[in-house]
């Protein structure tokens, strides 16, 4: 079987996790600064295989799109260009960074290791993934 890649994209940094090659387990991979994503994809599914790529879908309370998904949609159009057999399914990531947050503060991390925000980002990517596979 093939990998499931989650990106929990930000104008700054982009939060990535994967499952495992059973689809079974989903965990953080790492951060990229966002100017530098499409870069790490091409040699990660380049080394990879992966089957499908998540990508976190921002809404707000009400269901409108945020803010960022217009840099989103920009990131879409060259993604789909790279890698035009690539499948990707937009995931809703509502809550994902209070939840990503509260699971830093539920593992015992101090208070300065919860400023990480690039750790933020990966445990976001991880839940987006983690969601989509239990609800698949």
């Amino acid at each position: 079987m093939a990998r499931i890649l989650a990106i929990d994209f930000g104008t700054k940094r982009t939060g990535i996790a994967v499952t495992d090659e059973l689809q079974l387990i989903a965990s953080g991979l790492t951060t990229v600064e966002t100017p530098k994503l499409m870069d790490f994809l091409k040699k990660y599914i380049g080394q990879e295989t992966v089957e499908r790529v998540l990508i976190g879908q921002p809404l707000q309370k009400d269901g409108t799109p945020s803010d960022v998904e217009t840099e989103i949609k920009k990131f879409l159009e060259i993604f789909s260009k790279e890698f035009p057999d690539m499948p990707f399914t937009r995931v809703d990531e509502r809550y994902t960074s209070k939840m990503a947050f509260q699971t830093m503060i539920d593992s015992g991390l101090k208070k300065k290791q919860r400023r990480n925000k690039a750790l933020l980002d990966e445990i976001s990517a991880t839940i987006i993934l983690q969601q989509y596979l239990y609800n698949d």
